[in-house]
């Protein structure tokens, strides 16, 4: 699922060619992706057409459209993705949404395994999410903060990384890198973790998120890519994720695997101690 660093690329191509265009008429090929629009693919064309793209902003790994007072909500789910295209341009396999635009372009919405969304919601173009927590990019966010309440949550750190109404934008890929540069094991009770230790965490996780954003995210296959269909680099400097097996970049012991939240944990077992009783 696409993290903080691919949805702000994707935020920042969006803005770069969508802003200040028109949408002259919407094309719903498949239902699915406005599901949560009352009545259906025709209200949503309906309400979409004739609307000028004000900005495109974004919180975490939710990025909306703003559309005067409203707000175009996208959540690119697992494999969501935007393309800007001539009209004329073959449709790449499962385009779910065109909307067509006042420049004779076509921003497409794709997604193949359809978990992802597209929903207007009015009124709300500040900020149409605010159950999610403030991100790491964001001039408000208060390492501090976060850190002390990291602290009195009676968890473990990395279950605290993934909780979007602590801290929003973090996935798996950046919780491990961010625990493998701070030398801390994902399963470390968050009590446990010292003031130091926790704001060191969150930074890193900051720092981590703003240097894969320098390189375009973090992509592993066609599902994630900004608006021309680019992929990121930043798999190629990942320390942790996805290298089980592979030396650890720091001591050179093997890098190995864990099962956590019914998905995977990278970690460097010599480098990122267990605490007493775990694995």
């Amino acid at each position: 699922m696409p993290e903080l660093p691919e949805v702000e690329v994707v935020r920042r191509g969006l803005e770069r060619h969508a802003t200040g265009h028109t949408i002259t008429d919407v094309t719903v090929l498949h239902p699915r992706p406005v599901r949560y629009h009352p009545i259906g693919p025709d209200a949503f064309r309906a309400d979409l057409g004739g609307r000028r793209i004000d900005g495109v902003l974004r919180r975490g790994k939710y990025l909306w459209v703003v559309l005067g007072d409203d707000a175009l909500v996208a959540h690119l789910g697992m494999s969501g993705q935007f393309r800007f295209n001539a009209p004329g341009d073959e449709h790449v396999r499962n385009t779910r949404v065109i909307f067509h635009l006042d420049d004779a372009t076509e921003l497409r919405f794709v997604d193949q395994r359809m978990f992802g969304g597209l929903e207007l919601r009015p009124g709300l173009a500040d900020c149409p999410v605010p159950h999610i927590a403030l991100d790491p990019f964001d001039p408000a966010f208060d390492a501090r903060s976060v850190a002390a309440r990291m602290r009195a949550k009676r968890t473990t750190v990395k279950r605290a990384l993934l909780d979007q109404r602590l801290i929003s934008g973090v996935g798996n890929i950046y919780a491990d890198e961010a625990l493998w540069r701070t030398r801390i094991h994902f399963d470390t009770p968050t009590q446990e973790l010292g003031p130091r230790k926790a704001v060191e965490l969150v930074r890193t996780a900051g720092e981590v998120m703003e240097e894969a954003l320098e390189e375009g995210g973090t992509s592993f296959d066609s599902l994630y890519v900004n608006v021309n269909g680019e992929s990121g680099y930043f798999s190629r400097a990942l320390n942790a994720y996805g290298r089980e097996g592979e030396p650890c970049r720091r001591c050179g012991r093997p890098i190995v695997r864990r099962v956590f939240m019914n998905r995977s944990s990278y970690l460097c077992p010599a480098c990122q101690r267990a605490p007493k009783g775990r694995v």
